[in-house]
């Protein structure tokens, strides 16, 4: 029928010439017939020839020589290169942030003033910070607060410290909360003053899940630094937290109790190295049965960081 009729027919025909496994010539020829009446073989037709031809072939390297001083081994992580070393003023990272606000969302530029901001935060001091969230904690459009976004990122003390005072003051809205809590867990080089800031968040009525998992993941990570971690007062701090909790045997008298267990016993496995201390309660909290089989579980689970030598629970294997 007519309606099966194809209306374009196209063909393509190329001739190449190899020689020593290299592509030395290609002629191509190209043809499209547009049929744009009943007759078979009628209409519009173009042809387009084409020939590519292999002039030289480059037998040297071509590199450009480096001093080899200037090389170093490093990991995959972005790092930002700073051509010169200068001193940050907190009323250009206002003018930065208020930048932010008037870029467009979705564009190059946002992100590379984003990571700017981030960058620059790094080398204000705790002082400057505060006088720079006084300045700048309003919101853009769409409610957004580009501080709040950047500070979890910064990953310093002073920037660590700020947050922390936000999220103490109920600035903060929830699931940017739980973002920072859980950003703690990525922080590369974490300091005492960072966990002394953030322990008394643990004592607050609304801790979250994430508040505890992520302070312990940031203590874990400390005492995977430094050694002896055990005698800094800060960690001894969120210890002793964590530790009155369990009541000396994790007894539970509620569903909501029972939940808070739960979630302790596993802040208490990610510290890790820390929980040494609360090798002899977490055995207990392990081997009584009148405990709900969850608790138990979870208890023997906090042993998972701890090393051998705090192993005191006969229900542990031995370690190799």
């Amino acid at each position: 029928s007519q309606s099966e009729q194809k209306m374009l027919s196209s063909k393509l025909e190329c001739v190449q010439s190899i020689k020593h496994g290299v592509l030395e010539e290609a002629k191509c020829t190209e043809s499209n017939l547009l049929s744009l009446f009943y007759q078979k073989g009628s209409g519009a037709e173009t042809q387009t020839q084409s020939s590519l031809t292999l002039f030289q072939v480059e037998t040297e390297r071509l590199y450009r020589k480096v001093d080899s001083e200037n090389l170093y081994v490093t990991n995959m992580l972005y790092e930002r290169e700073e051509t010169e070393r200068r001193e940050v003023t907190g009323g250009e990272v206002t003018e930065l942030v208020w930048k932010l606000c008037l870029a467009h969302s979705a564009s190059f530029e946002t992100a590379d003033l984003f990571m700017t901001l981030v960058f620059e935060l790094r080398h204000l001091s705790l002082e400057a910070l505060k006088a720079l969230w006084q300045r700048s904690s309003f919101k853009c459009r769409d409610n957004w607060q580009p501080l709040i976004d950047a500070l979890p990122s910064c990953a310093t003390e002073a920037c660590i410290i700020l947050m922390k005072e936000i999220i103490a003051s109920g600035e903060v809205e929830e699931d940017k909360k739980e973002y920072f809590f859980w950003s703690l867990a990525f922080i590369p080089k974490p300091t005492s003053g960072m966990i002394e800031s953030l322990a008394p968040l643990l004592k607050s009525p609304g801790a979250s899940q994430s508040c505890f998992l992520g302070v312990t993941a940031l203590l874990h990570r400390f005492c995977s630094v430094y050694n002896s971690c055990g005698g800094v007062p800060a960690v001894q701090s969120v210890m002793r937290t964590l530790g009155k909790f369990l009541e000396g045997n994790c007894t539970v008298q509620d569903t909501e109790r029972l939940s808070k267990m739960q979630v302790v016993l596993k802040a208490i496995g990610n510290a890790g190295l820390a929980a040494a201390s609360l090798t002899p309660a977490l055995s207990l909290c392990a081997s009584l049965k009148s405990n709900p089989i969850h608790i138990r579980l979870a208890a023997t689970q906090a042993f998972r960081r701890i090393p051998c030598s705090g192993r005191v629970s006969d229900l542990l294997p031995p370690c190799d």
